[in-house]
Formats: structure tokens, C-alpha cells, sequence
């Protein structure tokens, strides 16, 4: 009979969204840690999702001619 490996999980939130997350390796310092999308609300002009991406998650992209969007 095989026996059932148990694996240990670590339960995070992020400070910004509150969002929580499961992992199973301990973060080192896990009061800095922040979900993506804090990350680009804090970092705007970082944002280099393809428009397709912004379109779905319900945010409007500057400008669409700079963002290659694939047609198939």
C-alpha cells in the first residue's frame, strides 16, 4: 500500500489587494511580498501586457498601436 507524502503549505495576503496566495516553500521575507496586479498599479509605466490581456482583466490600454496583438 503507498503512503500518502504529506506536503506542507504556507498561506501569504497581499498588503495592496488583500488577495491570498498558497505555496509550498516559505517565502524569506514575506512581508514584501505583492500579487502582479499590485505590482502594475504601483509600476504603470511598466505594464507591458499584450492588449488581448488588458482587454480581459477589464483595463484600457493606452495605446493599442504599440501593443502587437496576433490574429489567427
Amino acid at each position: 500500500m503507498a503512503r500518502k507524502k504529506h506536503i506542507k503549505t504556507y498561506k501569504y495576503s497581499c498588503s495592496i489587494t488583500e488577495e491570498t496566495y498558497t505555496t509550498t516553500q516559505e517565502a524569506p521575507h514575506p512581508d514584501d511580498l505583492m500579487s502582479i496586479s499590485a505590482y502594475y498599479q504601483l509600476n504603470p509605466e511598466e505594464d507591458d501586457r499584450p492588449a488581448h490581456i488588458l482587454k480581459g482583466l477589464g483595463i484600457e490600454a493606452e495605446d493599442d498601436s504599440a501593443t502587437p496583438v496576433l490574429k489567427q
